[in-house]
């Protein structure tokens, strides 16, 4: 297993308590192994993942989408993943 690519991404969590709220945001990275795509809560097997696509929202950033056997899972970037999706490409085009 050697690391391929990485592409940071982040998740913004509301916290509520009993006089105020507040949105609290969590960079993250996505790992691309050889064999597997790893994020914080999920993990799968680069067989699993039958395509990536990106969607810009608003100037800055969007969501990267991973397209899964299981569904669709999206994560929201701040910078452009296209290095990211290409280097998914060009390893399942040659593996």
């Amino acid at each position: 297993m050697y690391l391929i690519a990485e592409q940071p991404y982040y998740k913004v969590q509301r916290e509520v308590s009993s006089i105020d709220q507040r949105d609290v945001e969590y960079e993250r990275t996505i790992y691309m192994y050889n064999d597997k795509i790893v994020t914080q809560h999920r993990e799968f097997s680069i067989e699993n993942v039958l395509d990536m696509s990106y969607r810009v929202i608003g100037q800055k950033g969007g969501l990267l989408y991973l397209h899964t056997n299981k569904g669709v899972y999206s994560y929201t970037v701040k910078s452009s993943p296209q290095q990211f999706i290409d280097a998914f490409k060009e390893h399942v085009k040659y593996n």
